[in-house]
């Protein structure tokens, strides 16, 4: 991360704007924001970094949530369709098409329990149930 952002202190250096540099080093340009607002407040030393990407704790390093993502083999933790889809691919030797790996995403979650509606009318249903549908 550091190599994406000491660029960043010299183009700012120079007169980059932030859309330029967002562009340039083909980053957010809320990133170039941030990098901008460090690197006005503390120079190309603000843009150093803050020190390691995942803390030390004393669960096992498959139990980080960064480090469980970078296992991926991605240096971001942001997960788009398209990364879901290759990490399917890899894992379970599925192929999905980037827009349906969503679904897949949608059938991890916890399923909610739906309330009945309000308007439910029992008796009636059991009545259409045993006159009507047959």
């Amino acid at each position: 991360m550091r190599q994406r952002r000491l660029p960043a202190a010299d183009l700012f250096s120079h007169g980059a704007t932030q859309a330029e540099v967002a562009r340039t080093l083909g980053v957010s340009h809320q990133a170039a924001l941030v990098w901008y607002r460090r690197w006005q407040a503390g120079g190309a030393e603000a843009l150093h970094g803050a020190g390691r990407a995942c803390p030390p704790t004393s669960s096992t390093r498959s139990n980080r949530p960064c480090c469980r993502r970078r296992a991926h083999g991605y240096d971001t933790d942001l997960w788009t369709l398209a990364r879901v889809a290759q990490v399917i691919q890899q894992q379970a030797g599925i192929t999905h098409h980037a827009g349906t790996s969503g679904a897949c995403c949608a059938s991890w979650a916890e399923p909610r329990s739906v309330p009945p509606a309000a308007e439910r009318n029992d008796e009636q249903i059991a009545r259409w149930v045993a006159e009507d549908w047959p």
